[in-house]
């Protein structure tokens, strides 16, 4: 018996891996974070798997079903939003399976800053622009952040930030960052990436939180950060140029 972790994408139900899906066919039983995975996904379950929401469930209630799975030889599908590498909690859980000899594998899936770039129509890195993007986030109730890394400290390198459950302190968010990238930096907010009612709103370090405040966005939202954003002129990457000679270009010298 396995638990496969499975990256269920940032929302769009077709923004899965083949492997993730055809490990949820495969499962007799499948639990899902409902407040965040679509309900679309379950389609691809077994006629007659158990499928069962852990939104409401505690880590404890969540391990007990594994282990009774495991008693009666079913392999289980846990899908989380998202990508699992990122703010999942699959490590508690991982942990806790792993203490009961428990065996798991992982999938990883399409992560929410991904679907929100494409949203943006965007390419993250920009030649001589920015070429870094840091994903990081804000306390909360769940964790907090470490002292050490603190978006003073993130601004100080001026890559681009993607900020992860953070909309609901976005004033808060500018006022710090407008000291580093100035008031006119570019600011992206993605909600509910991919999903059929995502929003997208462009606006500055100066303008953002008014905007983002009247649509009455307070969750599920990802806020993009930097100048690499909308950058007003670039040179082209050297990648492509016919002057640029690399080994699977197949030409000879020029």
């Amino acid at each position: 018996m396995t638990v496969h972790f499975i990256g269920a994408g940032p929302g769009a139900a077709d923004l899965i891996t083949l492997r993730g899906r055809d490990l949820i066919a495969a499962c007799p039983l499948c639990l899902y974070a409902g407040s965040l995975v679509p309900k679309a996904l379950l389609a691809h379950c077994p006629p007659h798997a158990r499928t069962i929401d852990t939104a409401p469930l505690s880590l404890d209630e969540i391990i007990a079903l594994c282990v009774a799975a495991n008693a009666a030889g079913q392999d289980v599908a846990r899908l989380h939003s998202g990508d699992l590498a990122l703010w999942s909690a699959m490590g508690e859980q991982l942990r806790a399976l792993h203490a009961l000899g428990i065996a798991t594998t992982i999938t990883p899936g399409v992560p929410a800053f991904a679907a929100a770039a494409a949203a943006l129509g965007r390419e993250l890195t920009v030649p001589e622009v920015a070429q870094s993007l840091i994903l990081t986030r804000t306390s909360g109730r769940a964790s907090a952040m470490p002292a050490h890394e603190n978006l003073k400290a993130f601004a100080a390198t001026g890559a681009t930030l993607a900020l992860h459950l953070s909309i609901h302190v976005l004033p808060e968010i500018a006022a710090e960052l407008t000291p580093f990238y100035g008031a006119n930096c570019p600011v992206a907010v993605v909600f509910r990436a991919s999903w059929p009612d995502e929003q997208v709103f462009a606006g500055t370090l100066a303008t953002i939180a008014a905007k983002v405040a009247a649509a009455h966005i307070e969750r599920t939202a990802l806020i993009f950060i930097g100048p690499g954003l909308n950058p007003s002129d670039y040179r082209n990457s050297a990648l492509y140029s016919p002057n640029y000679q690399r080994r699977y270009r197949g030409r000879g010298e020029e």
